[in-house]
């Protein structure tokens, strides 16, 4: 775990770019960074006094920590890791917090027709990403018909899985919510102005000094440069790309964002963002539309209200959703 300390106008993200100037006497940008849930998080906020921001910060950093000791498929005495051993034999009780996030969860996949599914784990505990290692076509299949969302069973705060051999994760929806957790505390701190980001997902606390902040979007075959740039403010943002984690097996991409209709890494976009009021939502979505694609994805978003998105397709094409003017567009 590395943290780092700096006053800086600058941040930088895994899937987002975003750049700042800061000019107000007696007051600054303060930027820290912690790796926790599996990636860089950093905390950038306006404030006079660096050891209140710092004091504030660390609040973020103790939230993130907390939230990966509970929701983290990787520790073993987290709740979801307790989930995965036992469900499947008995009805497994939750937190409160945990149960509340599973229903939002479950609300996704019956809004994508199953496209976001935390039980994709079934499958995607499969793949070793670091070892450059994928599941066989049998194993595969073998464990298809256990993801489905409609199997994880929620009643009373306790979970059950209705099929043996299944799993979740919760790797497309928990880092938007830690982010929206710390834009809470940011608030109970007295911050106006902040952003927090947790690799793709982003929020912004108020705007920039009185400009949006320019939140660019990371072109997914170039490393460190921008597709595009997007000016938001008091709104969250998540990207979903299949750069983060994957390796080559021949000429194709093995990637972590699981298809969960197949039990194999999606392959009809590059990248997906989404914009929208909180980031848990976002992060949801971003998933989602990278597993259905332009065509499918644009509408399931065209149809919710204050929802923008963007897609880069398999052949780096950009689509916009119809909120969002097109810059190539005449006029």
């Amino acid at each position: 775990m590395r943290k780092s300390v700096v006053n800086t106008g600058y941040g930088w993200l895994a899937g987002l770019i975003m750049a700042g100037l800061a000019t107000h006497a007696g007051a600054d940008w303060y930027k820290q960074s912690l790796d926790v849930m599996g990636t860089r998080v950093n905390v950038e906020l306006w404030h006079s006094d660096p050891r209140q921001a710092e004091r504030c910060t660390d609040r973020v950093f103790a939230e993130m920590q907390r939230i990966d000791r509970l929701m983290s498929p990787y520790k073993e005495n987290s709740e979801v890791s307790r989930i995965n051993r036992l469900a499947a034999t008995e009805a497994v009780k939750v937190s409160a917090e945990l149960f509340s996030l599973l229903q939002k969860s479950i609300a996704f996949s019956e809004l994508s027709n199953g496209a976001f599914d935390i039980s994709f784990a079934s499958v995607g505990y499969y793949y070793d990403y670091r070892k450059k290692q994928q599941p066989s076509a049998q194993t595969i299949q073998q464990q298809l018909p256990a993801i489905n969302y409609k199997n994880l069973l929620l009643q009373q705060q306790t979970v059950r899985f209705a099929k043996p051999g299944m799993r979740i994760d919760l790797g497309g929806i928990a880092k938007g919510y830690a982010v929206d957790r710390s834009i809470l505390l940011l608030q109970q701190c007295g911050i106006q102005q902040a952003l927090v980001s947790a690799g793709g997902d982003s929020r912004i606390l108020g705007d920039h000094q009185g400009r949006p902040w320019m939140i660019g979007i990371q072109h997914p075959r170039q490393e460190q440069q921008i597709a595009l740039s997007i000016p938001l403010s008091d709104s969250a943002i998540s990207t979903s790309g299949d750069y983060e984690r994957y390796f080559l097996s021949g000429n194709e991409r093995i990637h972590h964002i699981i298809n969960p209709k197949t039990g194999t890494s999606a392959h009809t976009a590059w990248s997906a963002s989404v914009m929208g009021p909180d980031a848990t939502t976002t992060d949801a979505l971003s998933t989602t539309l990278f597993i259905l694609g332009p065509e499918q994805g644009l509408k399931l978003i065209n149809a919710l209200d204050e929802i923008e998105a963007v897609i880069i397709d398999a052949n780096g094409v950009v689509h916009y959703s119809s909120g969002l003017i097109d810059p190539a567009s005449p006029g």
